[in-house]
């Protein structure tokens, strides 16, 4: 039986000014992808995004470094948060058991937010974009590459394994990336009949750790 995750201490609530500040960013982030969406990457400025929110540039520039960053900027919090996750998943679990609760964990709060739908929409936008953009496509693997880097580095902590010797770490968050992939494509695609996007992410990871050796 596979030990309960450590309990952590509640967050306590942000204040006024940091509510505002995340609510700026988010109008910020609705801003861009809704202008994405309807005039493409390349044509859309930052005094755009900072105008439909009815801010100054200089403003749009104390929340996200770039117009890359604000398209791309949701993948990272989830990436970061999951592996955040991961590194807190009972040292007992194995190392695709704790990516799969960690991935599935992390939707499910999204979703019991709804918040979920939201991610789905600007991921659909953001994969019309990067096939629009050969800047946006580059910065973007540019980012799932040093992410895969960090999984790596967090799978071989685990795991107790050099990396730099070690091809398991580096082929378990390879598989981990997929398999997040599949599950969005399958999701949106309503491949598999899945009623969420979490039920999608478990049932792809319950096919790695059954493993392929039957097929």
């Amino acid at each position: 039986m596979t030990a309960p995750a450590p309990e952590t201490e509640p967050t306590p609530p942000p204040g006024r000014r940091e509510r505002k500040k995340q609510a700026t960013r988010e109008a910020l982030l609705d801003a861009a992808f809704r202008l994405f969406a309807e005039q493409g990457f390349e044509a859309t400025t930052v005094e755009q995004i900072a105008e439909a929110v009815d801010v100054s540039a200089r403003t749009f520039f104390r929340y996200f470094a770039s117009k890359e960053d604000v398209a791309l900027t949701s993948q990272e919090e989830q990436f970061y948060a999951m592996l955040d996750e991961f590194r807190r998943r009972p040292a007992d679990e194995s190392v695709l058991s704790a990516m799969r609760h960690s991935g599935t964990r992390l939707i499910e709060a999204m979703e019991a937010d709804g918040q979920a739908d939201e991610r789905m929409s600007r991921f659909d936008c953001l994969m019309r974009l990067t096939e629009e953009s050969p800047a946006l496509r580059a910065g973007s693997m540019e980012r799932t590459r040093r992410k895969n880097d960090e999984m790596t580095r967090a799978v071989a902590e685990r795991m107790g394994a050099d990396p730099d010797r070690d091809l398991r770490p580096r082929m378990f968050a390879a598989m981990a990336s997929t398999a997040f992939m599949v599950a969005a494509d399958a999701y949106r695609m309503g491949i598999g009949g899945f009623d969420s996007f979490s039920e999608a992410v478990d049932a792809a990871f319950e096919i790695l750790e059954q493993g392929f050796s039957g097929c």
